[in-house]
């Protein structure tokens, strides 16, 4: 029997979690036979026949009902009471159309969460309704089920869905486990971009979805954008060696993921709702590692031996949710009678991000402390919530300012002034308090002081919870970082300044002001880091290299300088080569400075707010912040990809500055740093930790480029023979005809996947120059060979960066694949091949056609038209067809992709570019829509004939021209920030136009 995603993977999820082994056990009436008992029956198979339920209906209403009579007593005694809950929960299963899946989502988890009464009680008091048992698990019934057929836009049928109490939790998607280019991405494509927009109600009541190949297991909530699914880890396991035990490694983390404690654990403690500034609602649910850190928090202060413990994940991986994790479960945790959780940060940004990040989740009884009178009236007064305050408020605190042992404090970048007065005050004011430090880099061996503070002796290597560099990218969960020495000759005199710093006794991060008193110190090096002549050499090679390798790619970047004065150098000089809406200065200004300069330059606290909102915002002009000490730690901006470093940072403050740029972000593949200042002339030294893994915490360019020869050999050697200067499609078909197989494809599209991400991170590296052409030919012959589906191998076929495009793009191309069109395609071309067939005739008819498909992939009919292709091929190179049959069916799809055409023509023909944008917004309109559309549509046609030009739709620069233009045209009518309309406006014009 062949392996296959139903066979090999689905039936063994259905297995490990049921017991059930559908592959060897005959059925009888839909229930498999000789269940294996080692599973459990938590989670008892049913086959989709079996569920008693109309293909419309999400709820398994008969379980539903009998879980709602055996969980409340007020509906026990009167069983129709259940109908109308239920009548109540199908209600909000309609409400997805018009509310959207999120909002929907989380109104049905309330109901589950038991957070809704009705009036049962006597004199119809409401009393709470119980769907799911919190505290007596087995109080639940699981179903899991496979093929579960669901109608609603349009019949859908996922793979495998686990129900509690007859309510859908859990959506799985399986995928083959035999062929490379296919990964559990596509399952969760399947399930983020097809199921959840046609079955939307099935989402409704969605706990976290899953997807799998059999090799990776990844999870996500409703709407969680694809780059931001997550692996489940078991803790304290060899991983390298869980992951080379293939189905028996993701049956482990699929029964520790989905068991029913975890489940609900995570459905009722670690779910969060919150809204981005553009008040989008989103769903928030934990990675493993900030599941497993809460519970550990949650889990001493509920043991009560060991009173504290240090937790460091390392940068970017999440900590700020952790807190807000643990202080939701701490506040519900009813053994702790309703404690204090105080969260202690040290510096202002720090405590706008934290503040910020708990605001945004919607958690209760959130309160944050303006001044050290208030905090401390606060402990004095007993107050019962979660407090958000600074460590520096606890000055002059007096001794047992509150003895209660259910206080609960996180102290948030633990390694910095917790260590010192301030930091025993505290203890002293909270003697009985329990004390857990959070921190993004590891603690020197040698800084006693934060050991002995958060450290507890029974924590192996005084970490309580760590996550470390590697493990957050091996997960995913942050980007690696890659550093850039630039302009060797501007490099510092490092002993010089290590002298200026052993002077100042730099320990802390530096603010502004003490930046500025860092280079006073050091006239000479002032000197040197602010001459005119350095900063314009510096700024000539960022424009060079911005405009090269960051704004391509649609990212942005941060410049770092030495003061606050130097900021403003860097602004000046950086406008003579951008536009002065491209970079803001971000300092903060003392009452020293004289008034014209606090009021050029001076931001408060709501203005940097709304710098930073434009900074994250992708459509926005402003593409540099320039700081010297703000923003570098507390600061998250996915959309930041590079760091230029004129600065000298060391240990934590650099890790954590240079930890900006690691964040997720679609299409970004790592953080860069570009080192003016010298700071990694010798890394192991800027990052000087006991910790062997943080000295690799930085990627030199160095080590990709000596990467590079092997790269490209090993993708050329998938082209044995094969000629690279012959041009046009003979050239072309040489190329495939080496691939021919599925299974050839694959294998190099694995090894073109790694060398076009080495290419990406070195351009433009003049060592690129030397393998130009080759790297060129291969990126075209991939291009010509990859799926035209997009729904396949999201992994391994990847979209192009921007650097590979342009290059395919420039010149003449080697070995065109746009030639392909000169292949006339009509009616007597198609005769000619089906009455004598020749083998290169019918390769080049075949190319062309999945090269017509790809063009219009967006397309109903030539996506189906694309799939006979594709099983076509697959027929023949399995040899289930003959050669006669094959040509027969090829110029059959031939002849209706013409018709395809000619209609897609006429269609064309019948809308102007005008009628067609006007028709969009129509579609769009909502009531904020100005009136004038046709004013609106009007303005865009005219804007856009200006800037276009022939071909402008292949080219970066055309693209960007005309994108900068109809951002302007709907920006007068404040239509700029809707990026749903931008997108479809776009797509249009490039259509269109």
């Amino acid at each position: 029997m062949a392996f296959t995603e139903l066979n090999s993977v689905e039936h063994f999820i259905i297995h490990k979690l049921s017991g059930t082994n559908l592959n060897t056990q005959a059925t009888v009436s839909g229930v498999a036979e000789n269940i294996d008992n080692s599973y459990g029956h938590f989670w008892r198979y049913r086959s989709p026949e079996q569920l008693d339920r109309s293909v419309n209906e999400v709820l398994l209403e008969n379980e539903l009902k009998s879980a709602l009579i055996r969980l409340n007593p007020e509906i026990a005694e009167k069983p129709e009471r259940a109908d109308e809950v239920i009548h109540n929960l199908r209600g909000i299963l309609s409400s997805v159309a018009h509310t959207g899946l999120v909002r929907a989502n989380e109104e049905f988890l309330k109901w589950v969460c038991g957070e809704k009464s009705m009036p049962f009680g006597e004199n119809n008091s409401h009393r709470p309704v119980r769907i799911f048992d919190f505290e007596n698990i087995a109080n639940n019934h699981g179903i899991v089920t496979n093929q579960f057929r669901i109608h609603h836009r349009e019949t859908k049928i996922p793979d495998v869905v686990f129900f509690i109490n007859g309510i859908p939790v859990v959506i799985g998607e399986a995928k083959t486990p035999i062929r490379p280019a296919i990964s559990w991405l596509d399952g969760a494509h399947e399930i983020h971009d097809i199921y959840e927009n046609a079955v939307p109600q099935l989402f409704v009541p969605n706990i976290l979805s899953f997807a799998t190949e059999g090799k990776q297991l990844f999870y996500g909530a409703v709407r969680c954008p694809l780059e931001f699914w997550a692996p489940w880890r078991i803790e304290s396991e060899n991983t390298a060696l869980a992951q080379a035990l293939g189905l028996a490694e993701i049956g482990r983390e699929l029964s520790d993921l989905l068991s029913p404690v975890r489940l609900l654990d995570i459905l009722r403690n670690f779910t969060l709702f919150s809204s981005n500034n553009k008040k989008v609602r989103m769903k928030v649910i934990p990675r493993f590692q900030q599941y497993e850190g809460a519970n550990k928090i949650v889990e001493r202060v509920v043991e009560g031996q060991i009173k504290k413990g240090l937790i460091w994940h390392f940068q970017g991986s999440g900590k700020s949710l952790l807190m807000v994790f643990a202080a939701q479960k701490l506040r519900r945790t009813q053994a702790l009678k309703s404690p204090t959780v105080l969260v202690l940060v040290d510096r202002t940004d720090l405590d706008t991000q934290i503040s910020g990040t708990f605001n945004a989740a919607d958690i209760s009884n959130v309160e944050s402390t303006d001044n050290i009178k208030e905090l401390q009236t606060m402990l004095e007064r007993d107050t019962r919530k979660i407090i958000i305050s600074m460590i520096h408020k606890f000055r002059d605190a007096k001794p047992n300012m509150n003895t209660r042992d259910n206080i609960i404090v996180l102290v948030d970048e633990a390694h910095r002034t917790q260590e010192g007065d301030l930091g025993r005050q505290m203890r002293a004011a909270l003697p009985n308090a329990f004390l857990f430090g959070l921190t993004g880099t590891p603690v020197n061996k040698a800084d006693k002081n934060t050991f002995w503070a958060f450290g507890a002796e029974a924590d192996e290597g005084g970490y309580m919870s760590r996550y470390t560099f590697h493990d957050s990218i091996r997960d995913a969960a942050t980007l690696p970082l890659h550093f850039e020495p630039r302009l060797v000759d501007v490099h510092v005199d490092k002993e010089a300044i290590d002298k200026a710093f052993a002077e100042f006794k730099e320990g802390t991060a530096l603010t502004d002001e003490e930046a500025d008193a860092l280079n006073q110190k050091s006239a000479k090096m002032a000197a040197f880091l602010k001459s005119p002549e350095r900063v314009k050499k510096i700024v000539e090679d960022i424009a060079i290299h911005f405009k090269t390798k960051v704004e391509p790619q649609g990212f942005k970047a941060m410049i770092v300088t030495p003061d606050r004065h130097a900021c403003v150098q860097y602004k000046e000089e950086l406008d003579k080569h951008f536009p002065e809406a491209a970079s803001r200065v971000v300092i903060s200004t003392t009452a020293n400075d004289d008034f014209d300069f606090k009021k050029k330059w001076g931001l408060d606290k709501s203005q940097q707010e709304k710098v930073v909102e434009e900074f994250n915002n992708k459509g926005s002009e402003l593409q540099f912040l320039i700081v010297t000490a703000k923003l570098l730690t507390g600061f998250d901006a996915p959309i930041l990809q590079t760091m230029y470093l004129d600065k000298s940072l060391k240990d934590h403050t650099l890790l954590q500055a240079i930890c900006r740029t690691n964040r997720l972000f679609p299409q970004k593949t790592f953080g860069r740093i570009v080192d003016y200042f010298g700071v990694f002339d010798d890394a192991a030294k800027a990052l000087e930790f006991d910790e062997q893994s943080v000295k690799q915490v930085i990627s030199n360019l160095s080590e990709l480029r000596d990467q590079l020869p092997q790269a490209m050999r090993d993708a050329l050697a998938h082209f044995p023979g094969v000629d690279r200067t012959l041009d046009g499609f003979e050239g072309l078909e040489a190329a495939q005809n080496a691939i021919s197989t599925v299974e050839k494809k694959d294998a190099f599209a694995l090894d073109f996947k790694y060398l076009a991400r080495l290419w990406e991170s070195l351009s433009p590296d003049t060592i690129l120059n030397l393998y130009n052409q080759d790297y060129k030919w291969l990126a075209q012959v991939y291009e010509s060979v990859k799926p035209a589906s997009d729904n396949v191998g999201k992994l391994l076929w990847l979209t192009l960066g921007a650097q590979t495009t342009q290059l395919i793009h420039d010149h003449i191309h080697v070995g065109d694949v746009h030639t392909l069109d000169e292949f006339v395609l009509d009616a007597d071309v198609i005769e000619n091949i089906f009455n004598n067939p020749d083998s290169k005739q019918v390769k080049q008819l075949e190319k062309m056609l999945a090269k017509r498909f790809q063009k219009h992939a967006s397309d109903p009919r030539f996506k189906s038209l694309s799939e006979r292709l594709l099983d076509l091929r697959d027929k023949a190179e399995q040899g289930l067809i003959t050669s006669i049959e094959f040509v027969k069916e090829l110029c059959k799809i031939a002849k209706e992709t013409i018709q395809a055409e000619k209609d897609l023509e006429a269609a064309k023909q019948d809308k102007s570019p005008q009628a067609a944008l006007t028709e969009l917004f129509l579609e769009l309109k909502t009531d904020q829509t100005p009136a004038v559309v046709e004013r609106i549509v009007t303005d865009i046609d005219a804007i856009v004939r200006i800037v276009r030009f022939p071909g402008w739709q292949t080219t970066i620069g055309g693209e960007r021209e005309v994108q900068k233009s109809l951002r302007k045209a709907l920006l007068k009518y404040k239509l700029h920030t809707d990026q749903a309309l931008f997108d479809r406006a776009y797509a249009y014009i490039k259509e269109y136009y």
